[in-house]
């Protein structure tokens, strides 16, 4: 076998492209003319199917002839078992033109000689696999469109474990004879679109968002900016995109990868959930401080907090804890769990109870303290301002906690930040700055009794988180 290795620059030397027809979507093939010995010629690739369309002629071994429909099945065969081979294959073919020509695809793209098939092996990236079970598991379906043979986009499906015994493959021409209606009833049981057109995208995106689904939608042609423009999240190519699909996009991948997508969909749960618990911790935490203020007033008793101890309540607990919520990894079941509904608030009917079921426990534990001290003396005070701050710090493992246990590895911003807090308390108890703070410092004993009530909330959190877990696991 020789195998001919010749540069692209003395191609064009002697060989020179003196005109193009690009590949579009419709057509399906691309035209290159160029000028062999003082005359031109055109020099066709695209799908072989489509190409077969366009030829009248056939060269075998140098020799041309007309094509026959025997011929054509030949190809047409051959080419079925290479996509059945997850190949990717191109028809090529040629035509001597006039000195003079039109260039269009009517007159250039007609009355051509087939020459080929071309297969070339294009096999998916590593992570791919990978990318593909976590959506799977984050209830994310994927549905492919392609511009490959169908047999071909199947076979590449199968590999990847996206095409399973029952799932169905769509071909544009498919496509085209189904009605509106038809695709409506059919489109959530559809895996695979081979062949399609630009147009196509837009239909089969209308038909997901009929059904309620939120729809990110991949391009990189000019063709593909409607589709892009009009899907919930439009995602162009960064590297093959071209300035229109960008432009139409609302996300651009620098390295046209799809594990790339499903990394912005963890990294964006991870942040959605960050966002939702700090939002949580603070508003419950809050609402615990009004209660104790807000009842002791109600019931005659002493104010049992001052203005600076609950500055500091809000310093100690808001900032150090609240911004460790945010720099700890996200939790590694976060692409376990299945979509959240598209109407669902941060502030959910969930969340609404959790803040009222922590502000009322922290509320009348801490006024419980003060009571049990005697609410007019200093130490009671001393004791509901520690209480108040170890129960907001129990309240804050909790977002990271499961089944009462934390793991430290993953949380230890969050860890660091608690040890930190209770370290400037103690600074601040037992030091010259307890006379600013009019507090007074406590024993041993006490300590006890504050860890004791305060953990309940701990407690009674993580038993709530459990029951609910329990519930939804069997429904």
């Amino acid at each position: 076998m020789l195998i001919w290795k010749i540069p692209g620059s003395e191609l064009e030397k002697h060989f020179p492209r003196i005109d193009e027809i690009p590949f579009d979507s419709e057509r399906k093939c691309m035209t290159t003319i160029h000028k062999i010995n003082k005359e031109n010629a055109a020099y066709v690739k695209g799908a072989p199917d489509v190409i077969l369309t366009k030829c009248k002629y056939i060269n075998i071994n140098g020799k041309v002839k007309k094509i026959t429909g025997e011929d054509k099945k030949r190809i047409l065969n051959i080419n079925q078992d290479m996509a059945n081979k997850v190949l990717r294959v191109l028809g090529f073919a040629y035509k001597p033109l006039a000195e003079k020509y039109k260039s269009t695809p009517e007159e250039v793209e007609k009355d051509l000689i087939f020459v080929g098939l071309q297969a070339m092996l294009d096999p998916p990236r590593e992570e791919v696999k990978e990318a593909i079970v976590k959506c799977k598991t984050a209830g994310i379906e994927i549905v492919v469109i392609t511009g490959d043979h169908k047999l071909t986009a199947v076979a590449i499906a199968k590999e990847l474990g996206l095409f399973k015994e029952g799932d169905k493959a769509l071909s544009g021409d498919e496509l085209d004879q189904s009605s509106d209606e038809k695709l409506d009833s059919i489109i959530e049981d559809i895996v695979i679109y081979a062949r399609v057109s630009p147009e196509h995208k837009v239909r089969i995106l209308n038909a997901l968002k009929k059904k309620g689904h939120i729809v990110a939608m991949t391009g990189d042609g000019v063709n593909d900016a409607p589709a892009l423009k009009k899907a919930d999240i439009g995602i162009a190519m960064g590297i093959t995109g071209t300035d229109v699909a960008k432009e139409a996009s609302d996300m651009v991948l620098t390295d046209d990868n799809f594990a790339s997508i499903v990394n912005a969909v963890e990294e964006g749960r991870g942040i959605y959930n960050s966002i939702k618990q700090f939002v949580q911790y603070t508003l419950s935490s809050n609402l615990g401080e009004i209660l104790v203020i807000f009842l002791a007033i109600l019931v005659g008793w002493p104010l049992p907090l001052i203005a600076i101890q609950i500055l500091w309540v809000n310093l100690l607990t808001d900032g150090l804890p609240g911004l460790a919520l945010g720099l700890d990894p996200f939790s590694k079941d976060i692409m376990k769990k299945p979509p959240r509904k598209r109407k669902e608030n941060i502030i959910s009917k969930e969340v609404i109870q959790n803040i009222l079921i922590v502000g009322f426990v922290m509320g009348t534990g801490t006024l419980f303290m003060f009571y049990s001290y005697g609410v007019e003396t200093d130490k009671a005070r001393s004791i509901a301002f520690i209480t108040l701050i170890m129960f907001q710090l129990f309240n804050v493992l909790t977002y990271r906690a499961k089944n009462f246990k934390i793991n430290i590895e993953t949380s230890r911003f969050l860890i660091g930040s608690v040890i930190i807090s209770v370290l400037m308390q103690l600074a601040v108890l037992y030091t010259p700055l307890n006379v600013a703070f009019k507090i007074v410092p406590i024993g041993l004993f006490d300590w006890i009794k504050i860890l004791l009530v305060s953990c309940t909330l701990y407690i009674i959190l993580e038993s709530r988180k459990m029951f609910m877990n329990y519930r939804k696991t069997k429904s």
